[in-house]
């Protein structure tokens, strides 16, 4: 488990970035998989919830996560009533609930946690970059500041997620980052003819650009093998028929 620096001095949390050690799961799933939508044992991925849920807190409730498609979609959990719902559809969890674990699935994405710590609110965010692209962290941060959170007190970290000299991108991918904004060129480096884009990079825009001042990246690259993080393109490009999900969870304690 991975922490961030800068969250770890907000003493009204507990969170943790997550990678494939420790776990129940076996074969390309090994072992802390907590992906539910991936073609692993279910058991096993309940287990890993379960392990998960421990660490971040013996007397957590249940973790509640997403059904994650990509989107710029927000789940506001105000009342512990939604815990029981099947996994709602969308990319970002925002809370002020206490003792509640919210928790994002990634395997090459980034996982972005926020926390007020005056007013006590925390998010999780899904952000691969359509994600990103859709303005999921301008939604997610103006909906904080109408609920009362002052962008002076936010403090955000990006997770791990895959780096630029891994993350290779098509001549169109880039067009559409330059049509919305021509400035996005600085996002993207070339090497050799071929494009590579940085979404750390961009992420950690988009937040200052949303007046976010304490922003933590921890810099850990999932496609890395040495990491110990699950990798979509990673597995893509050994043939392997799917991946596990590494999770990353904030919870107000």
């Amino acid at each position: 488990m991975f922490k961030s620096n800068k969250l770890s001095k907000i003493k009204i949390i507990q969170h943790g970035f997550f990678n494939k050690i420790g776990g129940k799961s076996t074969g390309i799933y090994k072992s802390l998989n907590c992906g539910i939508g991936s073609k692993d044992k279910k058991d096993n991925v309940k287990k890993n919830l379960e392990i998960v849920r421990k660490k971040i807190g013996n007397n957590s409730k249940k973790i509640f996560l997403l059904q994650q498609f990509h989107s710029n979609k927000i789940i506001y959990l105000n009342n512990e009533k939604l815990l029981n719902r099947t996994r709602p559809k969308a990319d970002a969890i925002i809370t002020d609930q206490t003792k509640i674990p919210i928790g994002i699935l990634t395997a090459d994405c980034a996982p972005i946690l926020l926390c007020d710590k005056k007013r006590k609110m925390i998010a999780a965010i899904h952000a691969g970059w359509k994600g990103v692209y859709k303005d999921i962290l301008d939604r997610v941060i103006r909906f904080m500041i109408n609920k009362g959170c002052k962008h002076c007190n936010i403090t955000a970290a990006i997770g791990p997620c895959i780096s630029v000299k891994n993350y290779e991108v098509k001549n169109d991918f880039q067009k559409k980052f330059l049509k919305k904004n021509k400035q996005n060129q600085k996002f993207f480096k070339k090497k050799n003819s071929k494009i590579y884009f940085d979404l750390t990079k961009y992420i950690y825009f988009k937040l200052k650009n949303n007046k976010i001042k304490f922003i933590d990246s921890l810099n850990i690259d999932t496609y890395d093998n040495k990491n110990n993080f699950y990798s979509s393109r990673r597995a893509m490009k050994l043939n392997e028929n799917d991946y596990g999900r590494n999770i990353s969870i904030i919870m107000i304690k």
